[in-house]
């Protein structure tokens, strides 16, 4: 037992006195964030007043997730966290910090981003496209366009390894730099060292609308997709799921910084500019929807697993999920399907309009053969 607070059973009031207390009380939504105050711990449990709503709960992975959080709280201390369950088998509201915590983090990224504040920064790495940074333990990309003269590589012949010598010459020192956009879902932040009055640049983005085909310079390659300059000033963003039909694990494998591609507006927001690489290709799911429909028996590749399961290719740029709960698990799953091997599913979804596809491993055994395929 932690010596934080006596154990749960000494608490004037009880757990399930609480519980019947408060029984009576709406509790709050999943995914919603809510207050409360620390009135115990135990070894891998922690417990939370939320006044009216009944007793919270943090334990197991969301406990281990939070230990850094955790560790400095004491009986009164309050507490934001977010709800991921209701109500469980033994009554209590399961919270987690880890996720409140990033909720506080990303809501403080719009908030800086929409004040145009700006924020020392230190530069921890370079690559040829810019610069690394990080904000509260969110990486942040800042491209090389987005630098100041005085800080700008000039290179004269243009060598990209010349000019990620004279970028590593930065790391470890601080710049001041703002938030010209932001990714919650792959966990990353652009910066820009640039300051640009809005006004001068609602006048150049104005110029733009959506379907326009604009043709630029890679000034940025990350994990999440490419940067465009559209004209000196503006860049706009083609986010990894829009670089391509098929499946892109790495941008880096297919565009380098320097090179021109043209791209097509897909969205003007806030001043930010959206690009799809992709769209000025034809689109693999409008020649596959007269060919497929729910029932067929096909033939498809596995070419990637994730979490919900692995993805079959059935032909170029185009692929669905085979769930993994028609393995029961991971390892199970790996067992009967191999990266890179073909084998019969069928189709369970088929909607070309919305690019869906779920399949249904049709086949107990081996991959097909080769004069199967």
């Amino acid at each position: 037992m932690n010596t934080l607070a006596e154990p749960i059973k000494d608490i004037s009031m009880g757990i399930m006195d609480l519980l019947l207390k408060e029984g009576s009380s709406s509790r709050p939504k999943v995914n919603e964030l809510t207050e409360g105050k620390v009135i115990g711990k135990e070894q891998s449990s922690i417990f939370v007043d939320i006044t009216p709503f009944g007793t919270g709960i943090i334990y197991g992975r969301e406990f281990n997730n939070a230990r850094d959080i955790i560790k400095v709280l004491k009986p009164g201390d309050s507490i934001s966290a977010k709800v991921i369950e209701v109500e469980n088998e033994d009554g209590y509201i399961e919270l987690s910090l880890k996720e409140a915590k990033q909720e506080k983090i990303w809501s403080e990224v719009e908030e800086t981003q929409k004040g145009n504040i700006a924020l020392n920064l230190t530069v921890t790495d370079a690559n040829k496209g810019g610069l690394i940074m990080d904000w509260k333990g969110i990486p942040g990309f800042l491209p090389a366009s987005q630098l100041k003269p005085d800080h700008y590589p000039r290179i004269e012949d243009g060598d990209k390894d010349k000019i990620l010598q004279e970028l590593k010459k930065l790391v470890g020192t601080k710049i001041a730099v703002t938030i010209i956009g932001s990714d919650q879902k792959e966990g990353r932040i652009v910066l820009s060292e640039k300051k640009m009055e809005s006004e001068e640049l609602k006048e150049i983005v104005e110029k733009y609308k959506v379907d326009d085909i604009i043709e630029g310079d890679i000034t940025g390659v990350v994990d999440f997709g490419i940067f465009i300059k559209i004209e000196e000033g503006l860049e706009g963003l083609a986010h990894i799921s829009e670089l391509d039909w098929t499946l892109i694990e790495n941008p880096g494998n297919l565009f380098k910084v320097g090179e021109k591609v043209k791209a097509k507006i897909i969205e003007i927001k806030d001043g930010k500019i959206s690009l799809s690489v992709k769209a000025l290709k034809p689109n693999p799911w409008e020649k596959a929807k007269d060919k497929y429909k729910k029932g067929d028996i096909i033939k498809g590749v596995i070419i990637k697993f994730n979490r919900h399961g692995a993805l079959a290719s059935i032909e170029e740029g185009v692929a669905g999920l085979v769930h993994i709960s028609e393995f029961g698990t991971e390892e199970e799953m790996k067992k009967k399907l191999e990266i890179g091997k073909s084998y019969a599913f069928q189709i369970t979804l088929f909607d070309p309009k919305e690019q869906k596809l779920t399949l249904n491993y049709a086949e107990e055994g081996k991959a097909l053969t080769e004069t199967e395929k």
